[in-house]
């Protein structure tokens, strides 16, 4: 179970858009995530790839913790809202529950629950 010092430290670092640092500093070596009921994605240095890749995409990024985030034991469950302005010029706005098992003070695995219609990019107004 995380102590909540390490929870908002982890809060804090993802809102300061620091995701794949965080990832490093707070995910088990063997953590998984998963995007909704797709197949979990395995290995710390995978996912961080994955973040990389994805913020590569974009000239900015916006992340806020919708609060309260709710643990009991070792689950915590966080609301958030992450908003892309990808490089093309398009945007995003996702809100998502971010489902986490910890281990200690580390996160063991990870699910994510969003509705998929969100990832699709909206060209900005002429």
């Amino acid at each position: 179970m995380p102590t909540a010092e390490t929870l908002e430290k982890f809060i804090a670092r993802v809102e300061s858009n620091f995701h794949a640092e965080a990832l490093a500093e707070f995910y088990t070596e063997d953590s998984t995530m998963q995007e909704n009921q797709s197949p979990p994605r395995a290995g710390l240095a995978a996912n961080i790839a994955r973040e990389r890749a994805t913020l590569a995409r974009a000239s900015a990024v916006r992340s806020q913790c919708v609060r309260p985030a709710f643990v009991q034991g070792d689950h915590v469950a966080i609301r958030w809202i992450f908003e892309f302005d990808w490089l093309d010029g398009s945007s995003s706005r996702i809100e998502e529950i971010a489902w986490q098992r910890w281990s200690g003070e580390r996160i063991a695995s990870e699910q994510f629950f969003y509705d998929p219609a969100q990832m699709a990019p909206k060209k900005p107004a002429p």
